[in-house]
């Protein structure tokens, strides 16, 4: 299969959807692999890597789009590609199509198959995938809310771990999975008094056995929510429905009783945002404040750590793409549960649940599609 690596052109966004090791790896399963010209400058990764490990340079997305069978992204596409995005073809990326009616409409028209890296799902509920950006994405938020808790970003000027004979700051995690424990961990290292909710008991249970002793489990529900949102210094929302719209769990009238100059960090904003006042920001213009409180919600936090997370990223996704490549997306849906998962447009067919409640669409089942 002719395999296309396009540079990321959404702002600020410097990861890449596949190493020179990874292209490499490609060339061994007898693919073709074309690179865009500059398209892993950002992770590290000069053209000439990528032409040493067997890839074909090309000059820009429009003869990509043109040759190959399938294309691979890190972000989704922007309205500059939907008009190039063929019938037929493979789109492979993070899609994130319940935060986006006009991509969704755009991907249906395109009648592509549109396989998302953020829905493929393994049997034990796990998003291979999403994890790796999630472990980063987590990690990173405590980095920014630290960062904006002082006086010169903005913040109320409290150092987040304390000192001795100074409480630590309060940080609340909303979510205990991947991002949120990450999220937790980090905090709970530099010192912080760390709450984390969730509203699985038995995901509580299992924290409450691995995680540091200043970190404390609370069930998550709008009353503890509005209780503990009092007392935060730094909220990170980090809540997951693969797939869908992610819920408004901080309202304004809760953004109210907030400290002035406290931090919330959306890192579910690529699915809408868990907070009622969120809106996607970017790296350049990373903040805005609502109420006194100031709001990072920026899209693609990752592409702030580019190269690390490149490489966690190709870890990832190669299995994934030697397969999608090596057999067809039809056959590898149906020998992968995991990758019939990611499917979410088919060839003008919403075929993922999420993104069919989120607009009000008709869905398809898949299994119809792969006969």
């Amino acid at each position: 299969m002719i395999v296309g690596i396009l540079k990321e052109i959404k702002a600020l966004e410097n990861r890449v959807s596949m190493t020179p090791s990874g292209v490499e790896m490609m060339g061994m399963k007898q693919h073709t692999v074309l690179v865009e010209q500059g398209a892993g400058l950002g992770s590290g990764f000069s053209d000439a890597a990528y032409a040493e490990a067997g890839a074909e340079i090309v000059s820009d997305a429009k003869q990509i789009y043109e040759r190959a069978e399938m294309v691979m992204h890190v972000k989704e596409p922007l309205p500059s590609e939907y008009g190039l995005i063929r019938s037929g073809q493979i789109v492979f990326t993070y899609l994130h199509l319940a935060a986006s009616e006009e991509l969704t409409r755009a991907l249906i028209a395109s009648r592509s198959v549109c396989i998302a890296y953020e829905t493929i799902q393994k049997p034990d509920g796990s998003l291979p995938l999403l994890t790796p950006m999630s472990e980063v994405a987590g990690r990173m938020a405590i980095q920014e809310g630290a960062k904006y808790l002082e006086m010169a970003q903005g913040g109320q000027g409290v150092l987040l771990g304390g000192v001795p004979g100074v409480e630590p700051a309060t940080v609340m995690v909303i979510g205990g999975g991947v991002v949120g424990t990450n999220a937790a961990k980090m905090a709970c290292g530099l010192g912080a008094k760390v709450y984390l909710l969730d509203s699985n008991l038995d995901r509580l249970r299992y924290l409450s056995d691995v995680m540091p002793k200043n970190c404390f489990l609370l069930m998550s529900k709008p009353s503890t929510i509005r209780r503990m949102i009092k007392e935060a210094d730094v909220v990170i929302g980090a809540v997951l429905i693969p797939g869908a719209k992610a819920p408004k769990l901080v309202t304004r009238d809760m953004l109210k009783t907030m400290k002035p100059g406290s931090v919330l960090v959306d890192v579910a904003i690529d699915q809408g945002g868990c907070f009622e006042t969120s809106k996607p920001t970017t790296h350049d213009k990373p903040t805005y404040v609502v109420d006194g409180v100031i709001h990072y919600c920026v899209a693609n936090m990752p592409g702030g750590v580019a190269k690390t997370s490149t490489l966690a990223l190709t870890n990832a996704t190669l299995p994934y793409a030697i397969a999608i490549a090596g057999k067809g997306w039809k056959r590898a849906m149906n020998e992968h549960p995991d990758i019939r998962l990611g499917a979410n447009i088919i060839d003008g067919h919403v075929t993922f649940a999420g993104v069919a409640e989120a607009f009000g669409m008709p869905i398809t089942p898949i299994e119809s599609l792969l006969k």
